[in-house]
């Protein structure tokens, strides 16, 4: 989406038959400029370049009310320091945390249809949403309306009438925290030795993709992939180069797989995955061979292997539209089959298996 207004407004927050509407000017998110480019602007082009760029960087909130009042007036404290978007009712609000991964909720209790606690049941429920903290804010006052909101799994609750500065104060609390919490998660994540993703984040995204193949129809695809006769390598270069061969191999790998949806990790030892969403047979084959091809156009040197003077990886590629039935552990068996077969074949070779197509 492109960046203009201070506000951005989601897909499904714009469509909502609510009469609270947005606050102004946040219905569209039109890029001023965007009609055309004037003769000689380019020097203004690269000051809106930069204009969105930042804005892109800060920090999202988003912000689900009824009232008009309350958005607007949330909007207007908010706005500076962070990109805000907003939602009219519960069912858009869910819709914009999964498309827009806001950072922070800021959440109406008493909503129409459906109220902010089912919302935040919802939010908590679903592993795409679970980790955005969630402020409650609510005419009641009632301790026990706030402890069944903590409860639920809320960060926070502010009462109205809310002060500016307390929301402010609050708003950035749970940024900060939000922040550390990231940079913490980051950090347990990745593989020391490669900085690639570890086995830990490969596991939890894998879950996430195959639950949204699920609800979406979409393909899904897995790579795998081995660096060839490693034991050896280490035999004879001993585990310093070793070391030094598995991060060279995770930044081609890394290199090669461009999208920012697909997922390199290191699975264990010298074995590599790759995590393809929205991916048929065809593309991740496609993927499979280019990843191939990049090993062994790094010539890094190998001083034992039977089958090359320098390092090469046998790939084993499988893909599957994801079916209520199945499980993505089969999936990436079957990866690992392929892997095998690759192997079986002489090594620095590509195999596939479409489960789709081994299905009637």
């Amino acid at each position: 989406m492109k960046q203009g207004t201070d506000t951005d407004r989601l897909d499904g927050a714009a469509t909502g038959a609510s009469n609270a509407g947005p606050p102004a000017g946040a219905v569209t998110a039109r890029t001023e400029g965007d009609a055309g480019t004037p003769t000689g602007a380019a020097a203004i082009l690269g000051i809106q370049g930069q204009a969105a760029s930042e804005e892109a960087e800060r920090p999202r909130v988003l912000v689900i009310d009824d009232e008009r009042f309350n958005l607007n007036t949330l909007h207007g404290l908010l706005k500076d320091s962070y990109r805000v978007m907003v939602a009219t009712d519960g069912a858009q609000g869910l819709q914009a945390a999964l498309s827009g991964r806001p950072d922070l909720v800021l959440l109406d209790v008493d909503m129409p249809d459906m109220d902010g606690h089912e919302v935040c049941r919802r939010l908590k429920s679903d592993p795409m949403t679970r980790g955005i903290p969630v402020i409650f804010i609510s005419a009641l006052a009632d301790a026990a309306d706030e402890t069944l909101g903590l409860e639920l799994g809320a960060a926070d609750y502010i009462t109205k009438p809310f002060h500016p500065a307390v929301v402010r104060a609050r708003v950035r609390t749970q940024m900060r925290l939000k922040q550390q919490s990231d940079l913490l998660e980051r950090y347990a994540f990745l593989d020391g030795l490669t900085g690639l993703a570890n086995r830990r984040a490969f596991d939890e995204r894998s879950a996430r993709e195959w639950e949204r193949a699920r609800r979406t129809g979409r393909p899904l695809s897995v790579i795998m992939g081995d660096v060839d006769h490693f034991k050896p390598f280490n035999d004879h270069a001993g585990h310093a180069a070793g070391d030094a061969c598995l991060r060279a191999v995770a930044g081609v790998l890394q290199h090669e797989v461009r999208r920012a949806s697909d997922l390199v990790a290191r699975y264990g030892g010298e074995e590599f995955v790759v995590l393809l969403p929205d991916t048929e047979h065809a593309g991740a084959l496609a993927v499979g061979h280019a990843l191939r091809a990049a090993v062994a156009r790094a010539a890094l040197p190998h001083p034992a292997s039977p089958v090359a003077p320098f390092v090469t990886l046998s790939v084993g590629v499988a893909s599957v539209t994801a079916r209520p039935m199945g499980d993505f552990d089969t999936l990436l068996r079957t990866a690992d089959s392929a892997l095998y077969d690759s192997k079986r074949q002489g090594r620095d070779k590509v195999y596939g298996i479409d489960l789709d197509a081994a299905q009637p």
